[in-house]
């Protein structure tokens, strides 16, 4: 595996600085530890358990490993396929809460139908699609006087070509939010 490989988003020098290893030793180590006949949740507690890695880093180390193996394609999670997108826009927190909470405020730059299942402003929002299947995960932060961060995940998608396509188009969609609101 050649230097400076990136797995789970995740390149060499950030895997290093946070577990002590690059990704060709964590294959390596993995590899010898028998984790190719473990599944998922068994590598990441060896991980956590054997290696002393904290929890989230547990999670990138596996994901990266069962990417660096095969046994993930990128953007595939347990449940589908996945698109991320996030955005750091001038305004408050709550302002970028009711963009997407407020129907009317909505309509300013995303068409798209969807249910709001949870919603606690102005922090987060869990939505189901218009498709009735796929999920998207909301969070706002709060970044100082008048600015605010949006990060999504919008889950549950068929394929990684579905996952490509939803990136590219919440990618889209976050510009226009910015546009609507500063």
């Amino acid at each position: 595996m050649a230097s400076g490989a990136t797995f789970g988003g995740i390149g060499d020098a950030s895997v290093k600085a946070k577990t002590g290893k690059t990704w060709s030793e964590w294959v390596t180590a993995l590899d010898r530890a028998g984790a190719k006949d473990l599944r998922h949740a068994d590598i990441a507690e060896m991980v956590h358990g054997k290696f002393g890695v904290p929890d989230w880093w547990s999670q990138m180390v596996t994901v990266g490993y069962e990417q660096a193996i095969g046994r993930r394609l990128p953007r595939q999670k347990a449940d589908g396929f996945a698109a991320t997108a996030s955005k750091t826009v001038a305004v408050s927190a709550a302002a970028l809460f009711k963009a997407f909470h407020d129907p009317r405020a909505r309509a300013q730059w995303l068409r798209d139908d969807f249910t709001i299942r949870k919603a606690t402003a102005p922090k987060s929002l869990r939505i189901t699609w218009g498709d009735g299947k796929t999920h998207l995960d909301v969070g706002i932060y709060a970044k100082g006087a008048g600015k605010a961060q949006v990060g999504l995940q919008h889950s549950k998608l068929a394929s990684s070509r579905e996952a490509e396509r939803m990136k590219k188009y919440w990618g889209e969609a976050l510009e226009r939010l910015k546009e609507a609101l500063e």
